[in-house]
């Protein structure tokens, strides 16, 4: 059965539009109280620096203690510590008010199971069955109550600190921290401060609708403009809530996910310490697969969406995956993407080693990769379009063994994706606009 309103990381949409309604949100915390909350249970809510938030979480407080449930309001916070403060106050349910890296007129809400980790698609189908129904209101004696938490910004710096390397400071290290005027506008700079190192803030002044606005992990610009300009020996870019991270070398060069993929998978293969395959997903840099096969690490690739990634880690007993846009998961270390955590990690691997970012990221190169969105009339499915087969088919006995051919369909557009990779740029460029033509005619 397909959900109607559950994406790949919860409920998002334009906010004053179904489903991001006052009214749908107090529907959606009675439906996942129902389901996932017992009677005098607890449920954390979180949100980032969006105008919205304050409307989102009144109504989905109404929703969990009409339906019985006690709430814990921790106000901004990064998504990854309020998984993180679900399980540290034994609570049955932690929510997220948020849209990630979207801009400030969206908004989304997203939940963590008791253990901070993210909702199977069955919890999810069975949540959207109760939200065919209005939301309930117990009797009086039977309703939950609210209150702030002033403690979990604090819990969760603690939290974060605690996951650098016994013995290991950022002292010396000067670093820009862009918290993309989101949710990780104080925890960042904070950590990082605490741990000694010299911090220069920016995109750390939300004013409610400059979340993500030309700052953080998808506008860094100003960060690679920033650390040499500053001598900084780091830039750190998390998005709107702050599950993902971009770092900056000293020289203003991005390093992506897949460059810290290929240094935290290297870094822990040295100390003995790396477990299972490194998990990435088809849209991962062929580079980083050549860079970890010379290593003699193992790498699989799943399904866009960081739960895929994270499942594929439970499944295989690995520790470290990620996708390019910086989705980082290190599994020893906390239950979901967070990109503080494995900045954080990234940080330790240069003071012990003694190399700029730079040097740590050279044993990866990147091959060309190049994209194209085509925009349909209709919803399209290239797997069942001889054409489209055909012509990949093609591609790839074009680029033989040095190159990649991906087309995905986007889960909330009629878009087709078009993904070619390879050693020659030019090649690339030239066998994706062919295929993007025959996509175009076929979902004409």
């Amino acid at each position: 059965m397909a959900k109607k309103f559950f994406g790949t990381d919860g409920v998002r949409g334009k906010v004053g539009s179904e489903p991001m309604t006052a009214d749908f949100a107090m529907r959606l915390a009675s439906a996942a109280a129902q389901v996932l909350v017992p009677a005098g249970g607890t449920v954390v809510i979180g949100k980032d620096t969006r105008l919205s938030g304050y409307l989102f979480e009144s109504a989905l407080e109404a929703g969990f203690v009409a339906a019985g449930a006690d709430v814990l309001l921790i106000g901004p916070l990064p998504t990854p510590g309020i998984a993180r403060l679900t399980q540290e106050f034994d609570a049955d349910l932690g929510v997220v008010i948020s849209a990630s890296h979207n801009v400030y007129s969206d908004n989304g809400i997203k939940f963590f199971d008791r253990s901070g980790s993210k909702l199977t698609d069955e919890i999810e189908l069975r949540i959207e069955e109760h939200l065919k129904n209005p939301a309930i209101t117990l009797e009086s004696q039977s309703l939950g109550k609210a209150k702030r938490i002033d403690t979990a910004r604090v819990r969760y710096q603690e939290f974060c600190a605690a996951s650098v390397p016994e013995g290991v400071d950022l002292a010396g290290l000067k670093i820009v921290f862009d918290g993309a005027n989101g949710a990780g506008y104080k925890v960042g700079p904070r950590t990082l401060g605490a741990l000694g190192a010299d911090v220069i803030p920016i995109g750390c002044s939300p004013n409610g609708k400059n979340i993500n606005d030309g700052c953080g992990s998808t506008k860094p610009e100003l960060l690679q403009l920033t650390v040499p300009a500053l001598k900084a020996d780091v830039g750190v870019a998390l998005d709107g809530d702050g599950d993902r991270l971009i770092m900056v070398d000293e020289n203003g060069h991005l390093i992506d996910g897949d460059h810290l993929l290929y240094i935290l998978a290297t870094a822990r293969q040295r100390k003995g310490e790396l477990r299972g395959p490194v998990i990435g997903t088809v849209m991962s840099n062929l580079g980083l697969e050549k860079a970890l096969q010379a290593e003699n690490i193992e790498f699989r690739r799943v399904q866009v969406g960081d739960r895929y990634v994270l499942e594929a880690l439970r499944a295989t007993g690995g520790i470290i995956g990620g996708e390019t846009s910086g989705h980082m998961i290190v599994l020893d270390k906390t239950t979901t993407g967070d990109g503080l955590i494995c900045a954080l990690q990234v940080l330790a691997i240069m003071k012990e080693s003694g190399k700029r970012l730079s040097e740590l990221a050279a044993g990866m190169q990147k091959y060309p990769q190049t994209m194209v969105n085509v925009l349909t009339t209709k919803r399209l499915d290239p797997s069942l379009s001889s054409e489209i087969q055909a012509a990949v088919a093609a591609a790839e006995a074009e680029l033989a063994d040095t190159g990649r051919v991906v087309l995905r369909a986007s889960g909330t557009e009629p878009v087709i994706r078009v993904m070619v990779e390879g050693e020659d740029h030019a090649l690339v460029v030239r066998i994706a606009n062919r295929l993007a033509s025959v996509v175009a005619r076929s979902g004409a």
